[in-house]
């Protein structure tokens, strides 16, 4: 398997972000007038960064799939890591890019279809759905990582940081169990047949109904940020680089 021209193209663009991160003046992070140089490197990296995950997350969930039974996958062109094959241009990119950059909330998007009767067993379903965030988890654990032990320049640091938090911010959203995400379809070979019926009538909405309770009601937001934090720390994340690279990013407020 050889990765897509257009997955090449999006790791380019980040390793581009970085560079320009890298050489912005990191000490203007709180001024008046940031360096125009940090702010558009560490939104190209993060965001680059961030679609170069989505298709890593769904590359996951389609390779677990392929190995478990449902070689459909592989005429579909799920792994060929080319993020067109698993999106909607608006509804999987733009949109939750729009929404990550307003709020700092990594809405899921992507989406790959499984023959589920294909697979072998229910474990094997429950790991083809797990196999999404859990890639978040590792791509999380190995941004942190070399934050820690590669000196850097603080401008890319700052924006690897925060990178890093939002993979795992994606892994705990994805992870919960409501339909539509890959909690719930971790836990939905096991369930009863009517339970499965309500999952399938609420699935359309349920992600939306999250994303609107994470954005009014400040307890859940809470939660899941501590989750967050908690998840990061353990990594040996640094929180203040992460809410440096989270200022840059939303550079207007």
């Amino acid at each position: 398997m050889r990765p897509s021209p257009v997955f090449l193209g999006i790791l380019a663009l980040t390793v581009a972000g970085g560079v320009m991160a890298a050489f912005g003046d990191v000490d203007t992070v709180f001024a008046r007038d940031r360096d125009p140089l940090l702010i558009a490197g560490v939104v190209i990296f993060v965001a680059a960064g961030w679609v170069a995950s989505l298709t890593l997350h769904e590359f996951g969930h389609a390779m677990v799939a392929y190995r478990g039974g449902d070689y459909s996958v592989a005429h579909k062109g799920y792994l060929t890591l080319d993020v067109r094959k698993y999106t909607d241009p608006v509804l999987s990119i733009i949109l939750p890019l729009v929404f990550l950059i307003i709020g700092g909330i990594p809405l899921p998007g992507g989406a790959v279809w499984i023959n589920r009767g294909a697979l072998r067993s229910r474990g094997t379903s429950s790991w083809v759905s797990l196999a999404g965030p859990l890639s978040n988890l590792a791509v999380g654990a190995a941004l942190a990582l070399v934050v820690a032990v590669v000196p850097m320049a603080g401008g890319l640091a700052i924006a690897i940081s925060y990178l890093t938090l939002l993979q795992v911010l994606t892994f705990l959203l994805n992870i919960l169990p409501i339909p539509g995400l890959d909690g719930w379809g971790a836990l939905e070979p096991y369930l009863p047949p009517r339970a499965r019926e309500l999952g399938a009538q609420v699935r359309p909405w349920a992600p939306i109904i999250l994303f609107a309770v994470l954005w009014f009601f400040d307890p859940a937001r809470d939660a899941l940020w501590a989750g967050a934090d908690w998840i990061f720390d353990a990594f040996g994340g640094s929180r203040r680089l992460a809410v440096f690279g989270n200022s840059v990013f939303q550079f207007w407020r």
